[in-house]
């Protein structure tokens, strides 16, 4: 159940957590060991905290967040960007590239509605702005969207933490445009020395940017190579969107420079936020004081796979189990063995 005994009890028109101001939000439901709390008063601004943390703790924990409302973000609204003098994503072409102007796509007709809405949020939020001509214009398309965790029963009625699937995201195809992007080199973490040093804490606190790559703004020389079409006209991005191959790296960079998230106006998803945590997902491993475990949400799915029973398959599920080896050891002692049993 929702904690509103640490919620203040006044909300002046002008205090950041104004109630007036207050986001509506759906709270689903949480797994084990998470609870809501709310920063503002009637449980408005909600965060998601440690249900085992006593009164005290919890009055200390949301007093401190509470100071910084900038930094936590319920909609594209509370994204104000970041400074392009700290972070700015370029597209630099390869010599000689060839610019490709690409048709929109067939959507299936209630995937429109879902590109007409998301169309409309980025316009508002000055995301994207409408373009009449550009030598880049790439599709879009809808892939599904998936939201907070919440628990969700598999077919032996147990309760499995798992991201489900919310509704769908609107996708710009950028594979011509990637293809003839000179590539960014810039070094990003190893999966499993990232996991090896957050693993063994008996504290965490889990922070996700909200939209993070729109929060990073693209040089104005560049933002007509980001050109989509769609039914409801040709739009152009002011910020960085999914799918362009340097995003990565550019995000990386931002976040080697960047110390305070609310002097440097990146603020996070409250959703996917959990505070003074005993353990959390982190790149599909669950890590905690014990270690580091496979994420049950995963092994779900796998199990609900067919064992491959052709040559072909076989390289890429192999392939898989030896990266999970990298990080659990034991798992797969010999996969010569495993590769020879299936074939």
């Amino acid at each position: 159940m929702p904690d509103r005994s640490n919620a203040p009890q006044e909300s002046p028109v002008n205090s950041p957590w104004s109630e007036s101001s207050a986001p509506k939000l759906e709270l689903k439901t949480l797994p084990a060991g998470l609870r809501y709390a709310f920063l503002g008063p009637n449980s408005t601004y909600p965060v998601i905290v440690n249900a085992e943390l006593n009164n005290v703790e919890l009055a200390l924990l949301l007093c401190e967040l509470r100071k910084y409302r900038k930094a936590i973000g319920y909609s594209l609204d509370d994204i104000p960007g970041i400074s392009p003098d700290l972070c700015m994503h370029r597209i630099h072409l390869e010599d000689e590239s060839m610019t490709s102007v690409e048709h929109q796509r067939r959507l299936n007709p209630n995937l429109k509605d879902v590109v007409k809405k998301e169309i409309m949020k980025l316009l508002d939020a000055g995301v994207i702005y409408a373009i009449s001509d550009s030598k880049w214009v790439s599709p879009v398309h809808v892939v599904p969207k998936k939201g907070g965790i919440t628990v969700v029963k598999n077919d032996r009625n147990e309760l499995i933490p798992t991201r489900t699937v919310t509704g769908h995201r609107m996708c710009i195809d950028y594979r011509k445009l990637n293809a003839a992007t000179r590539k960014d080199h810039f070094p990003l973490p190893f999966i499993d020395q990232m996991l090896e040093r957050l693993a063994n804490h008996p504290y965490y606190c889990f922070l996700d940017g909200y939209s993070g790559f729109f929060q990073i703004p693209i040089h104005p020389d560049d933002q007509e190579k980001t050109t989509f079409t769609c039914p409801y006209g040709t739009y152009a991005y002011r910020r960085m969107p999914f799918g362009l191959c340097n995003a990565p790296a550019t995000f990386q960079r931002c976040m080697m420079v960047l110390q305070r998230c609310e002097e440097r106006h990146l603020v996070l998803n409250w959703e996917k936020c959990h505070f003074m945590v005993r353990d959390g997902i982190v790149l599909g491993h669950r890590i905690s004081e014990k270690g580091i475990e496979v994420d049950r949400a995963k092994i779900e799915v796998m199990m609900s796979l067919q064992p491959p029973n052709f040559c072909q398959g076989n390289p890429q599920l192999s392939g898989a189990c030896r990266v999970l080896q990298a990080v659990h050891q034991g798992l797969l002692q010999d996969h010569q063995t495993f590769d020879a049993a299936v074939v």
